[in-house]
């Protein structure tokens, strides 16, 4: 049985970690995230959902399969956990990682892989590495300085201190932050918006960020217009072109558009 499925709803992929309760870093998971990545890949969806059954997250690496293994074969495992994690990170849609309960280690990292993180009010969210003296080495450490600066990341990471699904909101780990209750609703309503948008836009908006990502405001300024300039003639745009015109016509702002993605 699979520890990872893909699932299709319309327009809306969903990435399943079907490992309950705690979703593991087991043996099988590069290989089932990797193929569940392939299969949305392959769709024609228009946003990418990673969430998962039961109370929680992900808890991480399975650590209670590690013992008696080489390093080679350790570095072989992370490096296909990280090749799974960077394969989110190459989809052409827009992803959002929906966090409750406990999300720690490899979970995390995951998480951090997404465009958007729904978050839970009380998700607590962990780098637990350090507690093996180890550190995050599935892209999360560079990621979470991306979003909350150096000192916090070196803080979390070092210090292994728990974070709170609201602190995560303030700190800008968690996009959106639900309160009890909430989590499936207020993902829901932020799923909707990105499958309703417009695809191509958010696809060249997730490529500009990555080159900021690696090459700062200079790389980013370089690429810019290779990056954009084809939406201007995409049907998309056009309607939208259009739907801000005639508004300006009548003074008023533009309302918002159901796109296409083409």
């Amino acid at each position: 049985m699979k520890s990872i499925r893909f699932e299709r709803d319309g327009k809306v992929g969903n990435i399943v970690l079907a490992n309950p309760p705690y979703n593991r870093l087991d043996l099988r998971f590069a290989q089932c995230l990797r193929e569940a990545v392939q299969e949305a890949s392959e769709s024609d969806i228009r946003v990418l959902v990673v969430r998962a059954e039961g109370p929680h997250f992900s808890l991480g690496g399975e650590v209670r399969e590690w013992p008696d293994k080489d390093l080679n074969w350790f570095r072989t495992f992370v490096a296909e956990v990280n090749a799974s994690y960077r394969a989110i990170e190459a989809l052409r849609v827009p992803t959002v990682a929906v966090v409750q309960g406990l999300t720690f280690g490899g979970g995390f990292e995951l998480a951090l892989s997404c465009d958007f993180v729904v978050a839970a009010a009380d998700a607590i969210f962990r780098c637990v590495e350090v507690t093996t003296a180890m550190l995050p080495i599935a892209g999360g450490l560079q990621r979470l300085a991306e979003r909350v600066g150096r000192g916090r990341a070196s803080r979390f990471a070092m210090l292994g201190e728990p974070v709170s699904g609201r602190l995560a909101g303030e700190l800008g780990i968690a996009t959106h932050v639900a309160e009890a209750g909430e989590l499936e609703r207020v993902a829901g309503e932020l799923v909707t918006r990105l499958a309703d948008g417009p695809t191509l836009s958010y696809a060249a908006t997730r490529t500009l960020l990555k080159t900021w990502s690696s090459g700062g405001v200079a790389g980013a300024d370089v690429a810019m217009l290779d990056v954009c300039m084809g939406l201007y003639n995409t049907e998309d745009a056009k309607r939208g072109f259009a739907n801000t015109a005639e508004a300006f016509d009548r003074d008023q702002e533009p309302g918002d558009l159901v796109f296409y993605g083409r």
